[in-house]
């Protein structure tokens, strides 16, 4: 609207901008924490404007943003809503300097869905950056339920408070704020986090920034477009392959898994499919690869189990990577220009392949704000022998790039800008790790017998063929546990016999005549096969798996069974049901057994020599049927993870819940008591195969209740067999009796005391 000649009247935008000017001062002029005063700044323009949203994010040190104030949008979404640098509309506002307005926001294809803050319902979007003297400090937004353009005059308005905010957050006239706008302080501290990967680390800082911001969205050319991103997607392809030549990731173990799914997403057809549809529909290759990703992103988040929420950060990685090929920018780790002889990798949140990209010669250490030690990072960090560190809150905001850090991953704190005195400190540390490692190595050959001449069995746990070449470096006397369901989540169709039998016949080759446990099909919960349909469960974990689908689905079941025998003739079987939850359940299974004995027997093929059928313990309910359950089974293997993990009633990839109970307390001390006073009872084998068995302190309790057989990941076995030479079983297992009778509070401390006292080695 414009005004008329000698009209005295304002223009309607100096009306509203006058409005909020003196309602900013009055704000700014009162009394009350710096958040309060957000907060009645985004109601004070919502108002004015007549914006069902209004909010305040500011820009982070790594050039992200987070949500501080809004008044419309969901209110538990401040300061946990933060997005990648670049990241959606607001995230390109902030990156670019530039006013975004956009009537259809969810339509774009740099939208990025969250679904914290509910503002699916609204459609049009006004966005500005918040900028001093050249410097975007954060954006400035307004949203509305009806689709609109926002005029001119509402532009103008938002532009105008912007800067009028900025003055007021640069000045410190809003407290708080500061140390976000400004970086982090300069004093030495200390941030507690989770363990990802064991170590200990000195270096310097790294902030790892992967976003490409995308500027450019409609294609003058779908053609040349198309070409583009064909030959993106197979240099990303090459590039994937190749890290499974890196010196680290051609060694066998869990990141082959990892990675493998990775590797299957870069080829997934239906993500081809989707990127050359949005490029003929006009975008540029930049914008095909946002619009997929933040689709993608939106469906994902809506799933609520553990298995979406990794593939979601692979989904993010890949896409960010494939950008990178586009601009031209893909990182080498053979390019370490520019980063320090000892890096510390510090992110906000970071995909398993990303670690690649640094230069293993220099990285040290690895800390992220979010992550578990289940997630896919954390595995590739193992593997890579990085310290690594998670749920490290609020670490990109406390650094700068350059500063000294140690990450110990043992206690799980970082140590920001540490003092000479505990740099010198950590330097001894380092040191005597080191010389332990060479120790390990010296016993591989050596038997795990206690002092008092207790043999242990040290067994290994394996998902690959590739794992095999553990059984030699680890010294370990079999496999406990090999995972089946691996190969079925690394394919892109169910495994035919001959594929399942080939597989199964080389690891009992691979393991020379040692102990090899093969567990039956264990998916469901947290393990998704892309080619099988399974409903969509509120509570995974305990729903339709393992067992329960292949007594549901016996034709899953007698194919890998059939495999099972066919790969093992001539040679003993031992097959392990998981997520057994009543005895009745193993007649079932022996009956599909045996009909798959006989459909061999009647066509001419040999069987093994032995077929033993045994059972996971993992549900707390068969606690109290353990004799009609032991007189099924010709083994037990105790999965501590998931029976924890029901015992508790605590998701164990929950970081807030998965570290607050102890396994080291009376209840499941004395539940592990009962099962294994009753397996000893009825003369079947037992051993445990979990977390717990890797753990010295742990692994020392275990032998101290009369377990005499672990089975563990293979680099755990040097550290458990230091552990069990220097232990007196039976002086240990008169302890623990004594403390269990007694009900001390606090017995993982009073084990520590009885270790240290003793002399046994549980200091890893």
């Amino acid at each position: 609207m414009i005004a008329r000649p000698n009209d005295p009247r304002p223009l309607p935008s100096e009306t509203s901008l006058r409005v909020i000017m003196r309602g900013l001062r009055e704000i700014m002029s009162e009394g009350g924490e710096g958040q309060e005063k957000l907060d009645r700044i985004v109601r004070q323009i919502a108002g004015v404007m007549v914006a069902d949203v209004c909010s305040i994010y500011l820009k982070r040190q790594d050039g992200s943003l987070e949500l501080f104030a809004t008044e419309g949008l969901n209110p538990s979404a401040v300061h946990n809503t933060r997005m990648k640098r670049g990241e959606g509309l607001v995230g390109r506002c902030s990156e670019l300097g530039v006013t975004v307005n956009e009537p259809e926001a969810s339509s774009h294809p740099a939208f990025s869905y969250r679904p914290e803050t509910s503002e699916e319902i609204y459609h049009s979007l006004l966005a500005v950056p918040i900028s001093r003297s050249g410097k975007v400090l954060g954006v400035l937004v307004i949203q509305n339920r009806m689709s609109k353009e926002y005029s001119d005059e509402d532009v103008e308005v938002l532009q105008a408070t912007a800067m009028v905010v900025a003055e007021n957050l640069a000045s410190g006239a809003v407290a708080g704020t500061v140390a976000a706008l400004e970086g982090s302080l300069l004093q030495p501290m200390i941030i507690e986090g989770e363990p990802l990967s064991e170590g200990i680390a000195l270096g310097h800082v790294v902030l790892h920034e992967p976003r490409i911001v995308v500027t450019h969205l409609l294609s003058d050319n779908p053609v040349a477009e198309m070409e583009r991103l064909e030959q993106a997607l197979t240099k990303l392809q090459v590039n994937i392959d190749e890290m499974f030549e890196h010196e680290h990731m051609s060694a066998v173990g869990e990141h082959r898994d990892v990675l493998e799914a990775y590797r299957m997403f870069a080829h997934d057809k239906g993500w081809h499919r989707r990127l050359r549809e949005a490029v003929e529909g006009g975008l540029t290759a930049e914008a095909a690869v946002e619009r997929v990703q933040n689709a993608m992103r939106t469906r994902m988040l809506k799933q609520h189990d553990n298995y979406w929420k990794e593939r979601q950060r692979d989904l993010d990685d890949l896409s960010d990577r494939l950008l990178r090929v586009l601009a031209g920018r893909l990182k080498s780790s053979e390019d370490s220009s520019g980063l320090p002889a000892e890096v510390i990798l510090v992110a906000r949140t970071m995909g398993p392949a990303e670690l690649l990209d640094y230069d293993r010669n220099r990285l040290r250490g690895l800390i992220v704000e979010d992550g578990s030690s289940q997630s896919h990072v954390a595995v590739v960090a193992k593997a890579l022998g990085i310290a690594a560190i998670g749920q490290a809150a609020g670490i990109v905001d406390r650094v700068t790039a350059g500063d000294a850090a140690i990450v110990d991953a043992v206690t799980g704190e970082v140590h920001l800008r540490p003092t000479n005195e505990v740099i010198a400190a950590y330097s001894d540390k380092v040191r005597f790790r080191a010389r332990k490692q060479k120790r390990y190595q010296s016993l591989r050959g050596r038997p795990a017998i206690t002092k008092d001449g207790i043999r242990i069995a040290l067994l290994m746990n394996a998902g690959l063929l590739v794992d095999m070449s553990h059984l030699i470096e680890s010294g370990a006397d079999g496999v406990g546990l090999y995972r089946t369901e691996l190969q079925f989540m690394l394919s892109d169709a169910f495994p035919r016999l001959d594929r399942q039998t080939q597989l199964y016949r080389s690891v009992i080759e691979e393991a020379q005549g040692k102990t090899v446990v093969f567990r039956s099909l264990d998916i469901g919960g947290d393990k998704v096969l892309p080619y099988l349909r399974q409903p969509k469960e509120e509570n995974p974990a305990l729903g339709w798996r393992a067992i329960r689908m292949s007594l549901d689905r016996p034709e899953l079941f007698r194919l890998q069974i059939r495999a099972l025998l066919k790969a093992a003739a001539g040679r003993e079987l031992r097959v392990m049901i998981p997520m057994v939850s009543a005895s009745y359940e193993l007649g079932a299974i022996r009956a599909l057994i045996e009909r798959e004995k006989t459909f061999l027997t009647t066509h001419g093929h040999q069987l093994p020599s032995n077929i033993l059928v045994g059972a996971m313990f993992e549900v707390p309910a068969l606690l109290f049927d353990l004799d009609a359950f032991l007189t099924r089974v010709d083994f037990v293997s105790i999965g501590s993870n998931d029976l924890m993990q029901f015992m508790f009633a605590a998701d164990r990839t929950n970081a807030r819940v998965a570290s607050r109970f102890d396994v080291l307390t009376a209840p499941p001390l004395r539940a592990l008591r009962m099962l294994i006073k009753a397996a000893k009872k009825h003369k079947v084998p037992l051993t445990l195969c979990g977390e717990m068995a890797g753990s010295p302190i742990e692994a020392m309790t275990l032998i101290a209740l009369g377990l005499r057989s672990l089975s563990m990941a293979p680099a755990s076995i040097g550290p458990i067999k230091t552990m069990i030479l220097s232990l007196d079983a039976e002086k240990a297992t008169a302890y623990l009796e004594d403390l269990l009778k007694e009900d001390v509070k606090d017995i993982r401390m009073s084990l520590q005391q009885f270790a240290e006292t003793e002399g046994v080695a549980i200091d890893g």
